[in-house]
């Protein structure tokens, strides 16, 4: 739900929401890359199952 409240700008999450989200998607491999040029972005670990 607040996933998607925030997808939908419907809500502001409070930093700490955002940090507890930041944890559970690096825990599941993904890692968030910093301005490179491009812009930020995401990309899976290396090695990660999917699916």
């Amino acid at each position: 739900m607040t996933v998607r409240q925030f997808e939908a700008s419907a809500s502001q999450p409070r930093n700490a929401t955002l940090d507890v989200l930041q944890r559970a998607l690096e825990a599941a491999g993904v890692i968030f890359v910093e301005e490179n040029g491009e812009g930020p972005g995401v990309r899976l670990r290396k090695g990660r199952a999917t699916g």
